[in-house]
């Protein structure tokens, strides 16, 4: 498990994002690695009916936070699952964009946690969120998120041979 986030596996995993909830919610993320995540939503397209910021989406972000962070941890061999979620919402947003940090709590090889605590365009805490992945294996014949081939596989590497 890596402290380093290789930059094929957060494209990989960005490249994949394009039709998801990540993509329709506006989240970009800024800055990448299992133990701080970076990323930023728009308040606009997010909102409840009284015009705030919805608690579900702020709840999104946190969990797309720890999830990727957890993700980038356990790479390559493994996946992650989300198994807990909570969130405590401090102030209302009405617009701009809020921006999302997940900083690790434990980084292990069953469990990941982080903290995320996300704020409005004036550094104001709206949200504070605790979110717990579940570490899994991935099968030997599981595909890669950057399209390497899977463990076992006798599909040639790039730049080799198959001769």
């Amino acid at each position: 498990m890596s402290d380093v986030t290789p930059p094929s596996v957060l494209d990989a995993v960005l490249r994949r994002s394009r039709g998801t909830l990540i993509e329709r919610m506006g989240i970009v993320v800024v800055e990448a690695s299992p133990q701080r995540m970076v990323a930023t939503m728009p308040v606009e397209g997010n909102m409840q009916v009284m015009g705030l910021l919805h608690g579900g989406a702020s709840c999104v972000l946190a969990e797309t936070l720890g999830s990727l962070g957890s993700m980038l941890h356990v790479w390559p061999d493994a996946s992650v699952v989300g198994t807990d979620i909570n969130a405590t919402h401090h102030r209302a947003a009405t617009s701009g964009v809020v921006t999302g940090v997940a900083t690790a709590i434990t980084l292990g090889r069953t469990l990941c946690s982080h903290e995320v605590v996300i704020t409005d365009e004036e550094g104001r805490r709206v949200c504070t969120a605790r979110i717990t992945n579940l570490v899994r294996p991935l099968p030997p014949d599981a595909p890669r998120l950057d399209g390497s081939p899977a463990r076992g596989s006798s599909a040639p590497q790039a730049g080799g041979s198959s001769a």
